[in-house]
């Protein structure tokens, strides 16, 4: 028998985000899944080195790399839209799951299973599970910086409150925090700058 999840899963490249925005630098889904992944892993190694805590940073970045494959079914959904109102909210959830659980319905049996904490948030890895929606937040942050980068204004606002959301996420997880006063600002520099 032939089976279509990965073939599919691939075609993240193919799904541009921010579409409602002027973008000088497109984005597709698949680059932003590799970004988002990078970050929670780095997140999950700054807990476990820095405040003593056992995160699976491997778990995390596979997290991150299909935090959003759900858009290749239901496209990108853009954040103002997605979060207008609790009723909005909750059915546009639903639509994920159901993506989600079709996309995992294209793995054979056997193998479903392994992928299942990948696509569903379970307990055993809860923590991880935050701190790739934080990474999913400080991909976005780092999208808006280097829009600002070539003059774009467009991003402003997004980078605003994408900001004020990471702050709120920091509070609560001390690795994103670190990695905003560590990492984040350098993702404006020129490359001259960075070598």
């Amino acid at each position: 028998m032939e089976y279509n999840f990965y073939a599919t899963v691939a075609r993240m490249k193919y799904i541009e985000r921010w579409a409602l925005m002027r973008n000088t630098i497109t984005e597709n889904l698949s680059e932003h899944s590799l970004e988002v992944s990078m970050i929670a892993h780095a997140l999950c190694v700054i807990g476990n080195k820095r405040y003593g805590k056992s995160l699976n940073a491997e778990k995390a970045a596979m997290i991150g790399i299909y935090h959003d494959t759900s858009e290749i079914i239901t496209g990108d959904m853009p954040t103002p839209v997605k979060y207008y109102n609790k009723l909005i909210k909750d059915a546009y959830k639903s639509l994920e799951d159901e993506a989600n659980r079709s996309l995992l319905n294209q793995l054979p049996e056997d193998i479903r299973e392994a992928y299942e904490d990948i696509f569903f948030k379970t307990e055993d890895y809860a923590y991880e599970w935050k701190l790739v929606k934080a990474a999913d937040k400080l991909s976005a942050m780092i999208k808006c910086m280097e829009e600002e980068k070539t003059g774009n204004r467009e991003f402003v606002k997004a980078k605003e409150a994408t900001e004020k959301a990471i702050l709120t996420l920091s509070n609560e997880l001390p690795e994103v925090k670190d990695f905003m006063e560590e990492f984040l600002s350098a993702f404006a520099k020129t490359l001259d700058e960075l070598n």
